[in-house]
C-alpha cells in the first residue's frame, strides 16, 4: 500500500539481511544501499536509550548527499541494553560468549533507533522491546556460536534463530524490533510522511 509513497524511490541504508527481509514483507519497492566505514561513535553523554536513535540519524547524514529529490531514506541501529550496558557487536567469539553469558537467565531491552529522510525532511524514533532469556548451559551458548557465527548482531544473537527459539522465555514488544526493525511502527510513520 503506502501511495503516499509512490512519488519516491525507496533506498533502505542498512547491510542487515534481516532489515532487508523485514523491510520486503510490507511489500514496499526499494533498494538497498550500502556506505562502508560510517564512524558510529556517540557521545558518552547520551542516554543509553537515545543512542540507536542517534546512530540512525548519524547514518543518514552519510547519506544525504548521495540521495536525489525523490528519494526516500530509511536507516536504522539496534542495541541491546543490559542494566543500562550497552551490548554492541561482538568483536570476536570470546565476547559473544561473554554476552550470552550475561544474558543468560536475565531481562534485557532491544532498542532499535529508525530515521525517515528526505533532502526536505527527517523523522526519526525509537521502540524497546524486552526479552526474557533462560539459563543457558555453556555448551547451548558454544554450539549457538559455532553453528551461527552472531559477530553481525547486537547483543550476539539473533531472536529468530536457533537460540532464540531455544533460550527466549517471553518478549515483552515488537518481536520484529528484536530481529532489528520495528516494522509495525515504521509501516504506520511511513503512512503519515
Amino acid at each position: 500500500m503506502l501511495h503516499n509513497l509512490s512519488k519516491y524511490k525507496v533506498i533502505l541504508g542498512s547491510a542487515s539481511p534481516r532489515r532487508h527481509q523485514l523491510l520486503e514483507g510490507i511489500d514496499l519497492p526499494f533498494e538497498v544501499r550500502v556506505i562502508d566505514g560510517i564512524d558510529e561513535t556517540y557521545p558518552n553523554t547520551l542516554s543509553s536509550h537515545d543512542i540507536p536513535e542517534y546512530l540512525a540519524k548519524l547514518k543518514a547524514q552519510f547519506y544525504l548527499p548521495t540521495l536525489s529529490d525523490d528519494e526516500l531514506l530509511i536507516t536504522a541501529d539496534t542495541i541491546v541494553l543490559l542494566e543500562d550496558h550497552v551490548l554492541g557487536k561482538p568483536k570476536d567469539e570470546d565476547e559473544a560468549k561473554a554476552m550470552l553469558q550475561q544474558l543468560s537467565g536475565c531481562t534485557s531491552q532491544v532498542v532499535t533507533g529508525v530515521s525517515i529522510s528526505t533532502k526536505e525532511k527527517q523523522i526519526s524514533f525509537s521502540s524497546t522491546t524486552a526479552v526474557t532469556f533462560v539459563t543457558f548451559c555453556e555448551e547451548d551458548i558454544d554450539y549457538y556460536i559455532k553453528r551461527y557465527h552472531p559477530m553481525d548482531k547486537a547483543g550476539s544473537y539473533g531472536v529468530q534463530e536457533w537460540i532464540g527459539y531455544i533460550g527466549v522465555s517471553s518478549i515483552n514488544g515488537s518481536f520484529y524490533n528484536v530481529m532489528g526493525l520495528p516494522i509495525q511502527q515504521l509501516y504506520s510513520q511511513l503512512s503519515k510522511f
